[in-house]
């Protein structure tokens, strides 16, 4: 099981990298010193080790903090600034509340739709698997606004603009 004292014996941490200590293989020793990892088609750094593929954000927060959890979160969404002042233990609502705006938005803003049979722009938020309303609203502006205020007061310090 990978551990606090299995990484810190791999693995040197410094300002947001993962460096190699140590390789499993004699033949792999050139990336002594070297940072780990490649950048995954997810955004995320990865990096192959022990015979399996890992998420260095997570073993840095292993590094640090001595335990992993369930869900960590680059607070400002930026998937590789892997410091560990980026990174915190949250729960999958709360990780969901931080996600960027969904590509197929036309709105322009989170949380914002057009809804067809009002003819009006609709605002919907999720939180803990409920949906939330918060109105019909005829100007795409005032929408964006309240919309925005509704995401404030929901998720607070996990929202982001």
């Amino acid at each position: 099981m990978i551990n606090k004292e299995l990484v810190s014996e791999y693995f040197d941490y410094r300002d947001g990298y993962l460096y190699w200590k140590k390789v499993t293989h004699p033949n792999k020793s050139y990336l002594i010193g070297q940072e780990v990892g490649f950048i995954h088609s997810t955004g995320y750094r990865h990096v192959t080790w022990l015979g399996k593929q890992h998420k260095v954000h997570r073993l840095i927060y292993l590094f640090v903090h001595g335990y992993m959890p369930k869900e960590i979160d680059h607070i400002n969404g930026n998937r590789a600034d892997n410091s560990i002042e980026n990174l915190r233990e949250v729960t999958r609502s709360q990780n969901q509340c931080n996600k960027t705006m969904c590509s197929s938005n036309t709105s322009g803003y989170k949380g914002v739709s057009w809804h067809k049979r009002a003819n009006k722009w609709s605002i919907r938020l999720t939180k803990n698997g409920e949906i939330k309303h918060f109105g019909y609203y005829d100007d795409l502006e005032l929408a964006g606004l309240v919309a925005l205020e509704a995401r404030n007061l929901h998720f607070g310090k996990y929202n982001r603009i």
